[in-house]
C-alpha cells in the first residue's frame, strides 16, 4: 500500500446518499488539521446537501463559504465531470480518498470497476495505486445487491466504513454522533483528532451514575 504522507492532500467525494452532515463536518475537521482537501460533489450529492443541510451550491462555481467556517485556501474544488483534474491520475499523489456519504450506486460502480464521473475515476485510481479508499455508505436495510457490492469493493481494496455511530462515548448531542463517524474516518486516514472519548477502562469516568 502507498504510504500515507502527512503533507499529502485528501480527496473528498460527496454523493447522493443521506448523511451530508457527515461530509461537511469531515471537511471542517480535515481543514482544521491542516490538510489540503480536493473536493468533488455529484449532482445528487449537491441535492442532498441542499435538502439535509440547507446549503445550495452551484456545481460550476460553488461558493464554499456556504459550508461554514473553513479555510477555503485548503480546499481545491473539481467539477464531477472534469476528467482532466489531477485526482483522475495515479501520478497525482494523495494521502487517501473518502466518499462520504457514499451512495449505493457509487459503491457498486467502484466495486465493479465502472468510472462514470470524476468521483468513481478517482476512487478507481486509489484502488489501482493501492492507496487508502474509504467508502461511507448510509443505507438501511441492506439488500443482497448492496452487500455484494460492499464485498466487491472490499475485495478490491476499499475500506467500507458505514455511518454507524457508537454509543460508548456517551453522546449528548447530534454533533457527538456525527463526530463519532468522522473520528473513525480520520483514524483510517491517519489524521489525528480529539473528537471522541475512546474505548478503554482508563477512559472510564471517575464517578458512577
Amino acid at each position: 500500500m502507498d504510504e500515507i504522507g502527512p503533507d499529502r492532500p485528501i480527496v473528498l467525494g460527496i454523493t447522493g446518499a443521506s448523511g451530508a452532515r457527515y461530509a461537511v463536518r469531515l471537511l471542517h475537521v480535515l481543514c482544521e488539521a491542516g490538510r489540503t482537501v480536493h473536493l468533488t460533489i455529484s449532482e445528487s450529492g449537491a441535492w442532498v446537501l441542499r435538502e439535509e443541510v440547507g446549503v445550495a451550491l452551484s456545481l460550476n462555481r460553488p461558493d464554499l463559504r456556504a459550508l461554514g467556517p473553513i479555510d477555503s485556501g485548503r480546499v481545491v474544488y473539481h467539477h464531477f465531470s472534469d476528467f482532466g483534474a489531477g485526482i483522475a491520475s495515479g501520478s497525482f499523489r494523495t494521502g487517501g480518498m473518502v466518499i462520504c456519504p457514499c451512495s449505493m450506486s457509487t459503491l457498486a460502480a467502484i466495486g465493479h470497476g465502472m468510472t462514470t464521473n470524476l468521483i468513481t475515476r478517482a476512487a478507481d485510481v486509489h484502488l489501482k495505486e493501492r492507496r487508502r479508499l474509504i467508502l461511507v455508505p448510509r443505507e438501511t436495510p441492506l439488500s443482497l445487491v448492496h452487500l455484494e457490492s460492499m464485498l466487491a469493493a472490499t475485495r478490491a481494496g476499499a475500506i467500507v466504513l458505514p455511518a454507524m455511530p457508537g454509543w460508548y462515548h456517551r453522546p449528548e448531542t447530534l454533533e457527538d454522533l456525527v463526530d463519532f463517524v468522522v473520528a473513525r474516518i480520520c483514524d483510517h486516514l491517519g489524521v489525528g483528532t480529539e473528537l471522541i472519548r475512546r474505548w478503554g477502562r482508563s477512559d472510564e469516568p471517575s464517578g458512577m451514575d
